[in-house]
């Protein structure tokens, strides 16, 4: 297996969803194993990584759950009316056990895929959820102590926190401090060593069938955030010295050196779990400074990200955000696309993206809706992802650039904030307009750095390749409101070799 290049790609599919509209394309049912080689080959040219979501097999009890809760009814009826119960199953977060989904292949299945996907030049993410299980899964009755327990007291003053697992406990549920308890998840008491032991036997058991795991909820690990949430509820003790990541990351490593951790991560907590062993983790504030921040705000980010900014994983959307032509608009879209696949880190790009994709669908739903192909929105990201696999994106030195006026009385520039790339004698530049009007500005050329004069192309639209401007000091560029530009300092295809 070739190593990881720098910025790598990563495609993420609903693993359900995509082998049934595979499968329907073939007109036969399809496993893992029997993807047609095309496909694979197909994502391969553009990604580094594919991200198996939703791999595991599901929990008959979150199902049940899951037919009956009114605000998962209502998503349903969204998305996809006239949905039956035969479209609904548990959320592939209330895992029932780490096993493959049978509606995905047999046993063996996994392991054989993740060969396929090595011998197209390809590495597999899966989903490791530490923080909860499903509500039915075997450790309520194996070994519930495990798990967080409610007393009677507890269960009466904190209603709906708590449930009577099969084996007569009362159990809590899965949470998030910000949000209500996930009725279909059963809370993991991470302070315990032996629950501790057992999680890092079961990353252990993903590590020998794929490369790496997206860590759900990573930072409701940290011993800080788990002693906030869940304190009140653990009897008086001893808590574990160490952190639970920082434990289960080195030994996992010592074993799979290679092994890939990403991290969900949210509230700024990044960085901190990068410094505990995490390779990647989310940079949600740019994702929300893209959406609603402006130029100022982007900037300062990026100057001050420190350990984060090239372990970023950078995205516009995912399967827990509204798809990217809804949250930022269809035009809006392009822009957000742009600055998240130019800048270092993990760049991740979900399925349904580059068609345009409307519709979030709700993690029980195993069947999609037709949804009508924006053709436009495909063109440009087959501009945009074949640009992403420059080496100067990946092997290339990546500078925050200074903007500045452009001429003396136009203040727009402040609108305005850009990044370059460079590699041997290619040079990218991108600038990103955060405002509702046009911007005019200068990109200020760094010092040591010798841009061309002239025959700068913007390499998303070719035709607005005059509008740029180069000069001794630095680089004009306009912009309209919310737009991005991708331009390049070599002319002809010779920048992309």
């Amino acid at each position: 297996m070739k190593l990881l290049r720098e910025h790598p790609h990563l495609f993420e599919v609903n693993a359900r969803i995509w082998l049934s509209r595979l499968s329907a394309r073939e007109g036969r049912d399809l496993s893992l194993s029997t993807i047609p080689q095309v496909d694979l080959e197909a994502i391969a040219e553009r990604f580094d990584l594919l991200w198996l979501m939703g791999a595991w097999r599901r929990s008959p009890g979150a199902r049940e759950r899951a037919l009956v809760t009114p605000e998962n009814i209502g998503a349903y009826d969204r998305a996809l009316p006239g949905w039956t119960a035969a479209d609904v199953e548990g959320s592939p977060y209330a895992v029932y056990r780490y096993e493959l989904d049978p509606l995905l292949g047999g046993p063996t299945e996994l392991r054989v895929f993740r060969e396929r996907l090595h011998n197209v030049g390809m590495r597999l993410i899966v989903d490791f959820v530490s923080n909860h299980l499903a509500l039915d899964h075997p450790w309520t009755l194996e070994h519930p102590h495990f798990l967080v327990h409610g007393t009677e007291e507890m269960v009466r003053r904190r209603s709906g926190q708590f449930f009577p697992a099969a084996g007569g406990d009362w159990l809590a549920h899965g949470r998030d401090p910000n949000f209500p308890p996930w009725s279909d998840t059963v809370q993991v008491n991470l302070s315990s060593p032996q629950a501790r032991d057992a999680l890092i036997g079961q990353v252990s058991s993903i590590a020998d069938v794929a490369d790496g795991v997206r860590c759900d909820t990573a930072m409701l690990g940290l011993s800080d955030v788990f002693e906030q949430v869940w304190g009140w509820a653990l009897p008086p003790g001893l808590r574990p010295p160490q952190e639970f990541w920082s434990d289960l990351i080195g030994r996992v490593n010592a074993a799979h050196p290679d092994f890939l951790f990403i991290a969900e991560a949210y509230w700024g907590l990044g960085k901190r779990l990068i410094e505990l062993g995490f390779d990647y983790a989310y940079d949600k504030q740019l994702y929300d400074f893209l959406r609603g921040g402006s130029a100022i705000d982007i900037r300062q980010h990026l100057a001050t990200s420190g350990p984060l900014l090239y372990r970023a994983v950078r995205f516009i959307e995912n399967q827990d955000e509204f798809r990217a032509t809804v949250a930022f608009g269809r035009a809006r879209a392009h822009t957000a696309a742009i600055a998240a696949m130019t800048l270092p880190g993990l760049r991740l790009v979900h399925d349904g993206q580059i068609e345009g994709k409307r519709i979030r669908l709700p993690l029980q739903l195993v069947r999609e809706p037709l949804e009508t192909v924006d053709t436009s929105m495909v063109d440009f990201y087959n501009r945009l992802l074949a640009l992403g696999n420059a080496p100067a994106f990946h092997k290339g030195t990546w500078r925050l650039l200074d903007v500045g006026p452009a001429v003396v009385w136009d203040e727009s520039y402040r609108h305005i904030v850009g990044w370059s790339w460079t590699h041997k004698s290619s040079h990218y530049l991108v600038a990103l307009n955060q405002s509702d009007t046009p911007a005019y500005g200068r990109l200020c050329q760094p010092r040591n750095v010798s841009w061309p004069a002239a025959a700068w192309t913007d390499l998303i639209e070719p035709v607005r390749a005059a509008r740029v401007e180069g000069c001794g000091a630095g680089v004009n560029v306009r912009l309209g409101p919310w737009s991005a530009r991708l331009i390049s300092g070599e002319a002809g295809p010779e920048a992309l070799s």
